[in-house]
């Protein structure tokens, strides 16, 4: 029976401070904001945060949440972009308690790490870093907009990432709970791997590695999306390649946006490529963009690990209020960045008993500490800033190399623009400075962009046979926007459009006029960064959303759904 009043809230809250300590709750609003709010969307109220340590500590605290009926939000790293693992405003019918799952970053690799399973808390870094001595890489690298992302957030979220070769973050081996219509809670091993019959054996086993090879099974289930190197190739398709509503890779934990309790997914790694180079390519012509594409994904008998398109006005913020980070992961490595948003959270938490102080006060401070850097960018790079509004990144390796490098030798012999082959530490960071021209958006937008409008994002995903990729918006809506920047995965036609309004412009109806533009042109949205609290979930999301939680105790209100229980 589900209990309501207020007292049993408090009783729950007494409850959840038994199962994870005293420490790892958290029930001051001071404390709860930097869990409560997105990095670029979406805020609202919590009962509580709650950080186990453990699995069975999660399954605890969700059964005890689920017997006082709360509203439970799953939260790993709180880097997406759109509000997915956040509350939205305070016009729940229950209160929400938010889980936290960063303390539970474990890895395993099994088959001679050809595959690995990862907990809740692990992020894409750590698997790089440990992956690194197997002479293996990870299903996907970490993309601008999620600097220190988890492994499960991405594959909950279908996340794309930039790997041509690879597609979504997908697999249909998990390990998951669910509460079905009678609000039962139930743990569901899909994991293929034998770990015992109770929920604690299963749990426990798993976290302490008590299995051998001979308990993973053998499953005809796939572990990575084995399809979309045929999907990405086919440039004449109506269809865009990838987007959160694909009912494609919509399977259990796959897409479910916190609609389940993920405690672990199994995936594919992938060899690491004997032979790399990264090319650096500018033009001031969007044909000649769209003539590569064309040509690398109809002819070339080796697809490019990756393609990364921005444009100059990427190039150029990313150069200013991007160099902070840049320069940390550069220097210090990427291990350090979990560690550095924890400060820049405990921070902001502090400034804000402070009227006087900036809202994010980190950024300011940090964006300050940038300015006494002399340049980092490399001179190549540089000049080609100097010569070419757009600028595009493309990576390959092993045989794709020569087939490269024969192509541009001769294609811009006939074409505007030009190219070059970068040295070792000119791909580092000409792929870094790519990396973090979200983020670099986001602080300009906190310390100066903000002056203006409001700040509209746009994660789309292009029809295959799109030519006209760069079609601005109708003037009737350009006129109402003071900047624009434009960055993403260019083989797939993922397309990250941020638009900054003029003063005093109503962002809602200038974002909804946007939408209607690429609806006119057959694009899908979002791309990869889910629906969170920003986008509508469209039918077949929405139907698979109810399908994983027809009692809407997880994430309720995702996709502009209702929040309230059973979708009432």
């Amino acid at each position: 029976m589900i209990k309501e009043t207020l007292s049993n809230y408090s009783e729950l809250v007494y409850i959840l401070k038994m199962i994870v300590g005293q420490s790892f709750i958290l029930t001051k609003i001071s404390e709860i904001k930097p869990y409560s709010q997105g990095i670029r969307f979406g805020s609202g109220g919590a009962l509580a945060v709650i950080k186990p340590g453990t699995l069975l500590e999660i399954w605890k605290v969700v059964e005890a949440c689920n017997e006082a009926g709360t509203a439970i939000i799953m939260q790993a790293a709180n880097t997406g972009l759109t509000g997915g693992s956040t509350p939205d405003g305070n016009n729940y019918d229950r209160p929400v308690v938010i889980i936290n799952t960063m303390r539970m970053s474990q890895i395993h690799l099994i088959d001679s790490a050809n595959q690995v399973v990862a907990f809740p808390g692990s992020t894409l870094f750590d698997l790089e870093e440990r992956l690194a001595k197997y002479g293996r890489q990870t299903h996907s690298v970490i993309g601008s907009s999620c600097i220190g992302a988890s492994i499960i957030g991405g594959v909950c979220n279908n996340s794309g990432g930039a790997l041509v070769q690879r597609g979504p973050a997908y697999t249909e081996l998990s390990l998951f709970a669910h509460i079905d219509e009678a609000r039962k809670l139930s743990l569901v091993n899909n994991l293929g791997i034998n770990l015992g019959d109770t929920t604690e054996e299963i749990l426990t086993n798993l976290e302490q590695k008590n299995y051998t090879e001979e308990d993973i099974k053998p499953s005809k289930k796939i572990a990575s999306d084995n399809e979309y190197q045929q999907i990405v190739r086919d440039i004449n398709s109506s269809r865009p390649a990838r987007y959160n509503n694909d009912p494609r890779l919509l399977h259990e934990a796959s897409g479910c946006a916190g609609k389940l309790v993920v405690f672990a997914v199994r995936l594919d790694t992938f060899p690491k490529a004997i032979n790399e180079r990264v090319f650096y390519i500018g033009t001031n012509t969007p044909k000649v963009m769209t003539k590569i594409r064309h040509d690398i994904l109809s002819t070339f008998k080796n697809l490019p690990v990756s393609g990364e398109y921005f444009d100059s006005q990427c190039y150029d913020v990313s150069k200013k209020y991007g160099k902070d980070i840049f320069l940390v992961i550069n220097k210090l490595g990427s291990k350090i960045i979990p560690r550095l948003f924890s400060f820049k959270r405990y921070v902001d938490r502090i400034a804000n008993h402070f009227f006087f102080l900036p809202n994010k006060l980190s950024d300011h401070l940090m964006q300050f500490l940038s300015y006494l850097w002399p340049n980092h960018l490399p001179k190549r790079m540089e000049i080609f800033r100097s010569h070419y509004q757009l600028h595009f990144i493309l990576e390959t390796n092993n045989e794709g190399v020569d087939e490269a490098q024969a192509y541009l030798n001769n294609f811009f012999k006939e074409n505007e623009g030009n190219f070059f082959v970068c040295s070792d530490e000119e791909a580092k960071k000409a792929t870094l400075h790519r990396f973090v021209i979200g983020g670099a958006i986001n602080r300009y937008y906190l310390t100066q962009g903000s002056k203006s409008g409001k700040m509209i994002s746009i994660d789309v995903a292009l029809r295959r046979d799109e030519k006209n990729w760069a079609q601005k918006v109708p003037s009737s809506v350009n006129d109402k926007i003071s900047e624009k920047f434009s960055y993403g995965h260019f083989f797939c036609h993922v397309l990250h459009e941020i638009y900054i309004t003029k003063k005093d412009v109503n962002h809602v109806s200038t974002k909804k006029q946007i939408l209607d533009f690429f609806d006119s042109r057959g694009a899908e949205y979002p791309a990869e960064h889910n629906v969170g609290h920003e986008y509508i979930a469209k039918d077949s999301l929405k139907t698979f959303y109810k399908e994983c939680d027809p009692t809407n105790t997880f994430n309720p209100g995702i996709g502009k759904t209702s929040k309230f229980r059973n979708w009432s």
